[in-house]
């Protein structure tokens, strides 16, 4: 069964082996993921038969802006769906419904994926693990009426 739940400081060390299957967030610790949460207004998870599979986290403001971070699907659950679900878990968090941009940055090969749900293109390079450079952009969801 496959649903999506606020993730709670309980759920440090579960999000901490979720970040440790990513190259760039593999030297995360469970007790800075857990004090990141502390200070996370809105992190949300998709969870799978009791597995966290896919989450992310959102710094808002709760009236402009909030933007979302760290969002990650189990490296061996991708392609699943269980990224379209988590973002629109996120989007249509009761919490956020009253912000009018929520926004990200991504690589540039994710862009036709969160453009899929409803981020739109607003456009720095960086390395990336793979090798080579990448530019990133922020994405922006916009809340209608």
């Amino acid at each position: 069964m496959v649903l999506t739940r606020d993730i709670e400081l309980d759920d440090a060390g579960e999000l901490t082996d979720l970040y440790e299957e990513y190259e760039w967030w593999e030297d995360r610790e469970a007790a800075d993921v857990r004090t990141a949460l502390a200070e996370t207004e809105v992190a949300v998870g998709v969870e799978e038969n009791g597995t966290l599979v896919a989450a992310a986290r959102i710094l808002t403001d709760y009236t402009y802006y909030a933007n979302v971070f760290d969002v990650i699907v189990a490296t061996d659950r991708r392609g699943e769906g269980f990224g379209k679900i988590l973002m629109e878990a996120v989007v249509d968090h009761p919490d956020l419904q009253s912000v009018v941009g929520l926004s990200l940055l991504c690589r540039r090969g994710l862009v036709p994926y969160y453009e899929s749900v409803g981020f739109e293109l607003f456009d720095p390079e960086m390395e990336v693990p793979e090798g080579g450079v990448e530019t990133l952009v922020r994405m922006t969801y916009r809340q209608t009426d």
